[in-house]
């Protein structure tokens, strides 16, 4: 199985996904020095919080250019993922430039569809911002990342900005507004929900990308 560098970039969530990746047979490493992550095999930053914070802790540890330029998989969850654009809307915070676009606050108020299991598919809601707890997928696009997992499968999310559609959107869901919930360019990958919270949907998108080619 894999070996993985998890970024210990102060998020709230690194210990979770330790615990999820480790039960998948990887053998993981966690660390914020560059030379680690630069000679991993896959690397994964996870994150909680604001991305102001976020991007202030990777220039502190002096990792943007190390991120940058990895060729090897990446895979940025939650903040992480939202990291991998151009800019955020959140602290108007120039992020690491991966993947075109800029990140948004979710607008609360407008009319969502229920991701509840066992609702009516036409049951709507309130959306409410933050955006938090079970929602389903659209799948857009096939992808390794996203092998074994079908249209409509549920994740558990907790954000309140988002990703906009765009080329490199694999999955959407909605609250409110659509937005890009897996996304991949080229080694680049990011999901806004929380895999190690997503029971058997997260564990499955979790080992495809430790099992996915360089």
């Amino acid at each position: 199985m894999s070996k993985v560098v998890l970024i210990d970039a102060g998020g709230a969530n690194l210990g979770s996904v330790r615990y999820a990746l480790e039960r998948l047979g990887a053998q993981v490493q966690v660390s914020s020095r560059a030379e680690d992550i630069a000679s991993a095999e896959r690397v994964i930053l996870p994150g909680v919080g604001a991305a102001a914070g976020g991007m202030a802790r990777l220039h502190e540890l002096g990792l943007v250019e190390v991120l940058r330029d990895l060729r090897q998989p990446l895979l940025g969850i939650c903040l992480g993922m939202q990291l991998l654009y151009d800019s955020s809307e959140e602290g108007e915070v120039e992020c690491l430039g991966l993947i075109p676009g800029r990140i948004t606050k979710l607008a609360p108020g407008s009319l969502a569809r229920s991701p509840a299991a066992g609702s009516a598919p036409d049951t709507a809601r309130r959306s409410r911002v933050p955006h938090m707890g079970w929602n389903r997928l659209q799948i857009r696009r096939e992808d390794p990342l996203l092998a074994g997992i079908d249209d409509g499968a549920q994740v558990y999310f907790v954000h309140s900005y988002a990703a906009p559609l765009g080329n490199a959107t694999l999955a959407t869901s909605e609250n409110g507004q659509e937005f890009s919930a897996v996304v991949r360019s080229g080694n680049r990958h990011g999901v806004q929900f929380h895999p190690e919270r997503s029971a058997a949907i997260g564990a499955r998108l979790l080992a495809n990308f430790l099992s996915m080619s360089s």
